[in-house]
């Protein structure tokens, strides 16, 4: 191994290790909001009838579809990398395969916080606000962890277009997609994270 090829993996390895560290600091975020969440249940002004709107379970749907695609996207890149294409076309339509699936995961992701914000209004038609005197402490609670997640897919949806973009340039023609498979990690956090504060709203709420 020579002096680059070091550099490169040790370079790897601590990019690595700061999406985990990162990780680790957005799980015990929403660890201690979901445990503040528990304490605040036994008010007496909770809302214990509360049931989340529909739009929340579609936009639970959409964002595990984003997930899916967005491995599909790896796949294809994995396949275009490996593969050894002469002919420009060939390289083109991998691409395009890879670019295909990139933007279906950002439409989800559209649909999600379209899917979101719908929710919300739902939830303010029913008379139950967010903050003010007509507020509950169920929906701020709801309030507060639906737009911090949301917070961090809008960093995710950055993410990805960028990825998006070096695909384009032909950036991972070479195999080094270091980039491309961080990104992925964060977005599959991002769905795991949602899927379970859905569940535990929906189950515990």
């Amino acid at each position: 191994m020579g002096i680059t090829d070091s550099i490169e993996v040790k370079t790897s390895k601590a990019k690595k290790m700061m999406l985990w560290f990162g990780l680790i600091s957005i799980t015990m975020t929403f660890a201690g909001l979901t445990s503040a969440f528990i304490v605040s249940s036994s008010r007496p002004d909770w809302l214990n009838s509360f049931v989340l709107p529909v739009w929340f379970t579609i936009s639970t749907v959409s964002i595990a579809l984003s997930s899916v695609f967005f491995q599909l996207a790896k796949y294809r890149l994995d396949q275009y990398v490996r593969v050894s294409l002469p002919e420009n076309i060939n390289i083109y339509l991998h691409r395009n395969n890879v670019n295909l699936f990139l933007g279906l995961t950002i439409l989800m992701a559209i649909v999600f916080i379209i899917a979101q914000f719908l929710g919300f209004g739902d939830i303010i038609s029913r008379g139950y606000y967010f903050t003010g005197p007509e507020s509950s402490i169920t929906t701020s609670y709801l309030y507060v962890l639906v737009l911090l997640h949301l917070a961090h897919l809008t960093a995710g949806i950055v993410i990805v277009l960028n990825i998006l973009f070096k695909t384009l340039k032909g950036v991972y023609v070479q195999g080094n997609t270091l980039g491309f498979e961080l990104a992925l990690t964060f977005w599959h956090f991002l769905d795991i994270l949602w899927v379970y504060l859905f569940l535990f709203v929906s189950f515990y709420g």
